[in-house]
């Protein structure tokens, strides 16, 4: 028998590894489980086409997917109200909670910041490492925590100035 593993092998061990944390990470930004994992499924065969990237590219692609999704979402929601009149039936509970304040507001604070500022704080409260963001998102290792404290402070003041202090 040969040693070597064959692509395939290679594809389900990378999805076995990182799959959920994939989707989490999709479904952090869109907030919708099943949409997350259909996003992070397209992740992965997008990686099967090169095989040759490393890992940390799976969350590069997963969070500008997630971002993708979201911004396809917000079009979505604009034009929604012109078509409410021919609405079949009231929203489901899924719906319903999918539309909570605190979550919308902080999805479209992040969509408003710098995409690299987006994708670094995505991926930060998911628990990547220091060195998973740098290599995620293509940047020194060193450089990590700064611009980490700098997405923070943008995302702080972004909010302030949307949706001022929270009692």
């Amino acid at each position: 028998m040969s040693t070597a593993t064959s692509p395939t092998q290679d594809l389900e061990d990378l999805f076995e590894a990182h799959f959920g944390r994939i989707t989490r990470v999709i479904g952090r930004v869109i907030h919708n489980q099943a949409r997350a994992e259909e996003l992070a499924v397209g992740v992965f065969l997008k990686w099967q086409r090169n095989q040759q990237l490393p890992p940390g590219w799976l969350y590069r692609v997963a969070v500008r997917e997630a971002f993708d999704e979201l911004r396809r979402i917000q079009r979505r929601q604009r034009f929604e109200p012109l078509f409410a009149a021919f609405r079949p039936s009231p929203p489901t509970p899924a719906q319903l909670h999918e539309s909570t304040v605190e979550q919308n507001q902080v999805r479209k604070v992040l969509a408003s910041l710098d995409r690299r500022q987006s994708a670094l704080l995505v991926l930060w409260s998911e628990g990547l490492s220091y060195n998973e963001l740098a290599s995620a998102l293509e940047i020194a290792p060193n450089y990590i925590g700064s611009l980490l404290s700098r997405s923070k402070e943008s995302f702080r003041k972004e909010y302030l100035k949307r949706y001022g202090t929270q009692s």
